[in-house]
């Protein structure tokens, strides 16, 4: 009689004790590649008969290295579904999808923050120590997220959805090594249709006269000596864009990306070689160790990126 008695009172304390929420249960995605739909705004994870999704209306992922939060609301939804078969890419992207499988549960995010970390990808080149960006790594994590699963509440203090990485064309730099100068600004430069290097070169490295060997002229990317300057165009560009007294507001540029200013003996180095050639003199300029910036991105040309050779004459 005790033991019913005693068995009684358990049962009446752990009813009395059910406020409603669920049990804290783990749900990880993480290992689980993320995919996205091509006609909407849907980016999701499948696993089995599970399905986690994510919908941001009207967000732009950024192509940079930055932090965004957006809060869950009816434009940034996140929904946990169970299915009763094996869920495929058509069941979650179709217009009109398939009958089969169908929804037997939904959690529904009803509060929370999105938060996105967004890096660049830059695969590194052994050959020469240089980097590409050839994508943006997006991070996603939850924060303080709460779901409805429909008999209660689940909150996740942080909840990992994972990365989405987005492919990137990588910058051209597809040009021909033949350098041009000013004749006023002394101002170095090479381009093709699409793209133009700039270089505001110090004249101390461009002197008419043969540099012993093994010791080049060298200089240090600054602001205000040898700025070293990319610009990727969204128009054609000729050889009239250069060499005026400002820079010409069309064609314009899509991006532009400054060198950082160089260490002596370390990086942002810029060594110029000289060399007789028929009459003249060929100038060959190198760049040593330069990172190129744009916002919070950047890249790196190498150990040794052969700007080009400059031909000049008395």
């Amino acid at each position: 009689m005790k033991r019913i008695i005693g068995l009684l009172v358990f049962v009446l304390l752990l009813c009395g004790c059910d406020d409603g929420d669920l049990i804290q249960e783990t749900i990880n995605f993480e290992d689980v590649t993320t995919q996205n739909c091509s006609t909407n705004e849907i980016i999701y994870k499948l696993r089995d008969s599970e399905a986690l999704i994510l919908e941001i209306k009207n967000v732009t992922f950024p192509v940079e290295t930055t932090t965004q939060e957006l809060e869950i609301s009816t434009t940034n939804r996140v929904y946990y579904r169970f299915y009763n078969g094996e869920v495929t890419s058509a069941t979650i992207c179709e217009t009109i999808p398939p009958a089969t499988p169908t929804v037997t549960n939904q959690w529904i995010a009803t509060s929370g923050t999105i938060v996105i970390t967004t890096t660049a990808v830059k695969p590194l080149n052994p050959d020469d120590n240089s980097t590409k960006i050839t994508g943006y790594n997006h991070n996603i994590t939850f924060k303080n997220i709460t779901f409805d699963t429909g008999k209660g509440t689940q909150v996740y203090e942080t909840f990992p959805f994972g990365d989405y990485q987005i492919a990137a064309t990588p910058l051209p730099f597809s040009f021909n090594k033949t350098l041009e100068q000013c004749a006023t600004s002394k101002q170095l430069y090479d381009y093709n249709s699409s793209e133009a290097l700039i270089l505001d070169v110090d004249s101390n490295l461009i002197v008419n006269a043969v540099t012993p060997l093994n010791e080049p002229r060298v200089g240090l990317i600054s602001d205000t000596k040898n700025k070293l300057t990319y610009r990727l165009f969204s128009g054609l560009v000729t050889g009239d864009y250069f060499c005026n007294d400002t820079f010409p507001t069309s064609p314009a540029f899509s991006e532009e990306w400054i060198a950082v200013t160089g260490i002596a003996n370390t990086s942002g180095i810029v060594e110029v070689t000289t060399t007789t050639n028929g009459s003249g003199f060929r100038h060959t300029v190198v760049l040593k160790k330069v990172k190129m910036k744009k916002g919070n991105s950047d890249f790196i040309l190498g150990d040794a990126y052969l700007f080009g050779d400059l031909l000049t004459t008395n």
